[in-house]
C-alpha cells in the first residue's frame, strides 16, 4: 500500500520519518539523563561534559560529511546513520564507566552531523524535483520527535525504571519507523550550481581542490544560520530564569517561557511553507528575524510578565523558518556548503547559551536578552546579503 502512493507523498513522509527519528533519538537519551548520573555516578561538571560531547561530535564531523556525501549519496548516508544512532540507544544504557560514556555520546554526535546535512539535502531535493516548499513542516516534525520522546519516556516510568528497557524500545521503534518508510527517500540529491565556463561543450573539468573554500554566499548563509541557532538556542536555556528573575513569574508561570517560545515556533513551522510559497524564503527570514529582534527588544524595555511572553512568542513566530530556509539555500549550493553551514549552526546552538551567560555574569540578564535580540536582527541583516530562490507552489 505504501508503494502505491504518489511519489511526492511518498517521499516526503520518508523524509518526515528522518526528521523525526534525529529529534526523537536525541530527547530520548537526554530524557535519562538523571538515570545516567545516578548509574555513573556524575558529578555536575562531568554531566555538563557528557553533554558538550556530542556538540565536539557533531563539529567534528564537519570535514568528513562532504566526502562520505559525494560517495555515499543523502539517501545512504542517512540510512547509515539512523542505524548508528539507533544502536546507541542500548549501548548508552550498559556502558560500563564514564569514559566509555563519552566516546559513545561523541560517536552519537557525529552521526547527528552526517544525519543533520543528509536529510536537510533530502528535503532540499524534494522542494526542487516537485517544485513545492516543504521544509519548515520537516523542522516541526523534529520538534514533534522530542515531544514524542518526552511522552514514552515519561510511560515507560510509569511500568520500570530500567534504563535499558527504555532505550532499547525507543531503539526498535524508531528504526522499525524508517526501515518502513526507507524506500520512500530520494535516489538523486540536488547539484550545487555550475559556472557558466564549465557548462560549454568540450570544457575539460578541473580537478576539485579537497578544501575548497566558502564562497561569499555560503559564508553569509553560514553568519544567518549562526545567529539563528544563537537566538534559538539562548531562548530555550534563559527564557525561563528570566521570567523567574527578572520578570518576577510566579513558580508556575516561569516556566511558561520556553512553552510560548516553543509552541509558537511549532506553530510557525507547521504553517511556513504556505508563507513560504506566497512571499519567498528571503522575506521570511528578513521580516521574521526583524519582528524576532523588535519584539523582544520592547519587552525588555517595557518589563513584566505579559511583555516578555509576548516578546518569546514574537521570537518563536520570527525564527521559526530560518533554519529551514537557509538550509533550503544552502543545500542548493551543495554538499561543500550545506555541511559548513550546518556546522556553523551546531556552533551556534553550542556557544549561544554560553555567551548569554558569560554576558549575563559580567551585567545582567537584561544584557544577555539583550543580545538575543541583537542576533536576531542580525539574522535579518545577513538574509538580505543572501541571494534567494522565487517561492514554489506548496
Amino acid at each position: 500500500m505504501f508503494r502505491n502512493q504518489d511519489p511526492f507523498r511518498r517521499a516526503q513522509l520518508a523524509i518526515a520519518a528522518l526528521f523525526l527519528f534525529l529529534g526523537f533519538q536525541y530527547a530520548t537519551w537526554v530524557s535519562r539523563l538523571p538515570a545516567l548520573k545516578t548509574r555513573l555516578d556524575l558529578s555536575e561538571a562531568q554531566l555538563g561534559l557528557l553533554l558538550m560531547a556530542g556538540g565536539i561530535g557533531a563539529v567534528a564531523s564537519f570535514p568528513l560529511v562532504p566526502i562520505v556525501m559525494k560517495r555515499l549519496g543523502s539517501r545512504r548516508l542517512s540510512l547509515w546513520s539512523v542505524l548508528v544512532l539507533g544502536l546507541i540507544l542500548p549501548v548508552l544504557a550498559v556502558s560500563p564507566d564514564y569514559p566509555v560514556t563519552l566516546l559513545v555520546i561523541c560517536l552519537d554526535g557525529v552521526a547527528v552531523g552526517f544525519l543533520n546535512v543528509a536529510m536537510n539535502a533530502q528535503g532540499a531535493a524534494l522542494e526542487v524535483a516537485h517544485e513545492r516548499t516543504v521544509m519548515a513542516r520537516f523542522h516541526a516534525t523534529f520538534s514533534a520527535g522530542s515531544l514524542c520522546a518526552a511522552l514514552l519516556a515519561s510511560g515507560v516510568n510509569l511500568f520500570t525504571s530500567s534504563l535499558g528497557v527504555h532505550l532499547t524500545a525507543a531503539a526498535v521503534l524508531v528504526l522499525l519507523l524508517v526501515g518502513v518508510t526507507r524506500s520512500g527517500l530520494l535516489t538523486e540529491d540536488q547539484q550545487p550550481p555550475t559556472a557558466p565556463q564549465e557548462q560549454e561543450a568540450g570544457q575539460p573539468e578541473k580537478a576539485p581542490r579537497r578544501l575548497p573554500l566558502p564562497s561569499r554566499l555560503t559564508v553569509w548563509m553560514g553568519l544567518a544560520m549562526v545567529f539563528g541557532t544563537v537566538t534559538e538556542g539562548a531562548m530555550n536555556d534563559w527564557s525561563s530564569l528570566y521570567m523567574k528573575d527578572v520578570a518576577d513569574a510566579a513558580p508556575e508561570i516561569a516556566p511558561l517561557g520556553i512553552a510560548v517560545v516553543s509552541g509558537m515556533m511549532v506553530l510557525a513551522r507547521i504553517f511556513a511553507d504556505g508563507r513560504r510559497a506566497r512571499w519567498g524564503d528571503g522575506r521570511i527570514v528578513v521580516a521574521g528575524s526583524a519582528l524576532a529582534g523588535l519584539g523582544l527588544a520592547t519587552a525588555l524595555l517595557v518589563g513584566g510578565v505579559a511583555p516578555a511572553l509576548i516578546g518569546f512568542a514574537c521570537v518563536g513566530l520570527g525564527v521559526a523558518a530560518v533554519t529551514p530556509c537557509v538550509y533550503v539555500a544552502a543545500a542548493k549550493q551543495g554538499p561543500d556548503a550545506l555541511a559548513l553551514v550546518a556546522a556553523m549552526g551546531t556552533t551556534g546552538l553550542l556557544a549561544g547559551p554560553a555567551l548569554i551567560g558569560f554576558i549575563a555574569s559580567a551585567g545582567s540578564l537584561v544584557w544577555g536578552m539583550g543580545a538575543v535580540a541583537v542576533s536576531a536582527a542580525l539574522v535579518s541583516l545577513c538574509a538580505t546579503r543572501i541571494r534567494w530562490t522565487a517561492p514554489v507552489p506548496v
